[in-house]
């Protein structure tokens, strides 16, 4: 009976010390604290993460019961609230990644209490552009999940498996409602994908893979669009659909899954192929008017809001796709180039490509 016990709690340890998917494994983060002690360009970027962490360290969490923004105005409270609570997604990614960084304890007890004080209060609503907020506070819990308490640790796996499984389950997702094509879905699978690798739960692998293809094969068109962006005219829409895709991607390749960036759906369609789409107007050598043959209602009524950037001909500004482009230079750092064409600066770097150059650097899957 003594060797059963010592046995099953030789396996729990092992469950809890399985690599980071969604964040940082041990070899990147080794590398990342050198890189941030001798590379100028590391410390630069690295640099907010560690202001914003500093900062937090005096501040109280702020949960909100349930995040309401989808659908709602600029000035709404409940979107003002909404996303003011938010903020300590941020708040809690700059804390765990200066604690991977510094090792002060001080940053650990804090992200765990922000972390604790949203899963003892927040509640899954199944609503993707929602739930889609909190993906710094899953990144967060990547970074530290072998560090916090067990209670800690249960506590907020319950809170994260909930949010996954109302995703799974959303009516968003049923149907033939839009938003089982649309950006939402994206979202949505992104989520549950984020979430999934982070818990280390493979009873979500099937779901996801099911979710992904089904969502490419809809989702995107064979000639670079996306969905999204011949429904509303805007690549404001075709990045805010590509990003989810993209970090799932990621996921799922440094999981040792499939490279589903370069993955051809039937009719031929890719995300590479909606990336390369973007690429003439992120360098300045297309321009495109934003929304003006919008088919959604809501984006006129937040251009009749005054909300910056809805006004129906507004120009699509290339530094708004540089996200979109340093998420697919985890598959291809060409794609640096571009972005340091769309920011105009020849020594462009963030933090993402910093964290896809540590992963290139540690062999990570590519």
């Amino acid at each position: 009976m003594k060797k059963l016990i010592c046995f099953l709690s030789l396996m729990a340890v092992v469950s809890f010390v399985k690599a980071q998917v969604t964040s940082l494994n041990k070899k990147e983060v080794t590398l990342m604290r050198k890189a941030i002690a001798n590379n100028a360009s590391y410390k630069k970027a690295f640099e907010p993460y560690r202001q914003a962490a500093d900062s937090a360290l005096h501040q109280t969490p702020n949960p909100i019961v349930e995040i309401l923004s989808q659908g709602l105005l600029a000035g709404d409270p409940r979107k003002t609230a909404s996303l003011k609570a938010v903020e300590d997604a941020y708040k809690t990614y700059a804390l765990t990644l200066a604690y991977t960084y510094l090792g002060k304890r001080e940053y650990l007890t804090k992200a765990t209490d922000f972390l604790k004080a949203w899963a003892n209060t927040n509640k899954a609503t199944g609503d993707p552009i929602n739930q889609t907020k909190l993906e710094d506070m899953v990144t967060a819990y990547d970074l530290v999940r072998n560090k916090i308490e067990p209670d800690s640790r249960t506590l907020v796996d319950a809170w994260m498996k909930s949010i996954a499984d109302a995703l799974v389950n959303s009516q968003s997702a049923k149907g033939n409602r839009g938003t089982a094509i649309n950006n939402w879905n994206s979202h949505r699978i992104k989520m549950i994908t984020l979430i999934a690798y982070t818990l280390h739960n493979d009873s979500y692998n099937s779901i996801i893979t099911q979710e992904l293809e089904k969502q490419l094969n809809v989702n995107l068109n064979p000639d670079g669009t996306t969905h999204d962006l011949l429904e509303r005219d805007a690549f404001h829409y075709q990045t805010y659909d590509l990003e989810p895709l993209l970090s799932t991607c990621i996921a799922i390749y440094r999981a040792g899954g499939k490279n589903y960036f370069t993955y051809q759906t039937a009719n031929g369609s890719s995300i590479k192929k909606c990336v390369d789409y973007m690429t003439p107007f992120m360098t300045g050598e297309k321009t495109h008017p934003e929304f003006v043959n919008s088919k959604v209602a809501f984006d006129l009524k937040r251009a009749q809001n005054n909300e910056k950037g809805y006004a129906p001909g507004t120009l699509f500004e290339p530094k708004n796709g540089i996200e979109t482009f340093a998420l697919a230079a985890y598959f291809d750092d060409s794609y640096a180039d571009i972005i340091r064409r769309a920011a105009h600066d020849d020594n462009y770097f963030n933090w993402r490509l910093a964290i896809n150059k540590l992963a290139a650097d540690a062999g990570v899957p590519k």
